[in-house]
């Protein structure tokens, strides 16, 4: 006997029949329900065709629900088992489904009391899909048969006709394999493993864990060092962008003036321009980043993002020309620092600081 089960024949349940099934893999899945699925593993209940209408089962482990009174029944696969699926349809191609099955006489009508590995055939369609299937059952592979197919027309491909339809479980508190297609968690705070990362149901959904930090939107304000003759946007685009993670802030911004942007009355070299942070920094620091201003004709400088104080950076031209001539108009930027700036000048940089908590 190669598909043995614990907990299902009323009697002759043998010493080894309990050792080989899985009686500790219980994840809850509700008040007294367990969750269903396979035992990780190796390559627990594996398939692969292994002649033209003929479909072979590796051996595995698995956790097959009832209904919530008969509970869950353990069962292992010992040796490979090997099926033969029908013909197909003459018209139309079928979704047969490959399966786990607890028959139990106590709870249905079949008249048996065993586990098995069966085959639970689709319906011929134009656009075919898996069968629904009976109580006490889980599903492993979805087997697409084409229409008209047969061990004479060369049988199923099988290369392109299974799908993996294994569904993970482990003990209570173990870490679940991500299984193929969207799942619901069992319970709040259940792990499971992608393959990359980890990830925890919220009662809700699957969140990575730990949570990755997202990319946001932050729009600065824009003032100047005195606060007075302070710029204005007006159309300016401006694309900001800001990450934060347990140690450092990183930031990318990009300003285009516009026609209607403004940069102060009367300006002097004294209003320097000053940009808000999208979150305080610990500390005024000298350097935090790098930026290039560009102003038309003029060719491109590069300018120090400095933390000015912890809530505001500035921008020090600290470079020559791109062309090699020496710094003109050094200093922090302002409304005529580096030059006069007009429409379709701009500012562009990347910068990183520590977070002030």
């Amino acid at each position: 006997m190669t598909v043995r089960a614990a907990w299902l024949l009323p009697t002759g349940q043998t010493r080894e029949d309990t050792r080989l099934t899985p009686v500790g893999t219980m994840t809850p899945d509700g008040a007294l329900g367990t969750r269903p699925g396979v035992i990780p593993g190796g390559a627990a209940l594996a398939a692969e065709g292994v002649a033209p209408m003929e479909i072979q089962v590796s051996t595995g482990r698995a956790v097959v629900q009832g209904t919530v009174v008969q509970g869950a029944y353990p069962v292992a696969v010992t040796s490979p088992e090997t099926l033969t699926l029908t013909d197909g349809d003459q018209q139309f191609a079928r979704v047969d489904t490959l399966v786990i099955r607890a028959y139990d006489g106590l709870y249905d009508t079949d008249g048996q009391t065993l586990a098995a590995v069966e085959i639970v055939p689709g319906t011929p369609d134009p656009a075919p899909v898996a069968p629904t299937l009976p109580p006490a059952v889980i599903p492993l592979w979805d087997i697409r048969v084409p229409a008209g197919t047969s061990a004479g027309t060369g049988g199923i491909p099988w290369a392109s006709a299974l799908t993996d339809r294994r569904r993970w479980t482990v003990a209570a508190g173990g870490i679940v394999p991500r299984s193929n297609g969207p799942e619901q968690g069992p319970y709040d705070g259940a792990y499971r493993d992608t393959g990359t990362h980890l990830q925890r149901w919220d009662g809700a959904e699957w969140r990575d864990y730990p949570a990755r930090p997202a990319w946001r939107d932050w729009s600065p304000t824009w003032t100047t060092s005195s606060g007075q003759r302070t710029p204005a946007w007006g159309n300016a685009s401006r694309t900001c962008r800001y990450l934060v993670t347990d140690a450092a802030v990183h930031l990318a911004f990009e300003f285009v003036f516009g026609t209607s942007t403004t940069w102060g009355s009367n300006p002097t070299t004294s209003d320097n321009w000053r940009f808000s942070l999208p979150v305080p920094a610990r500390a005024v620091t000298a350097a935090i980043g790098w930026a290039e201003l560009t102003g038309g004709t003029q060719p491109r400088l590069v300018s120090r993002v400095r933390a000015a104080t912890t809530t505001m950076f500035e921008l020090e031209i600290s470079s020559g020309v791109v062309a090699g001539s020496g710094v003109q108009n050094g200093g922090v930027a302002d409304s005529i620092t580096p030059w006069n700036w007009a429409a379709g000048h701009g500012v562009r940089g990347t910068a990183m600081y520590e977070p002030a908590s």
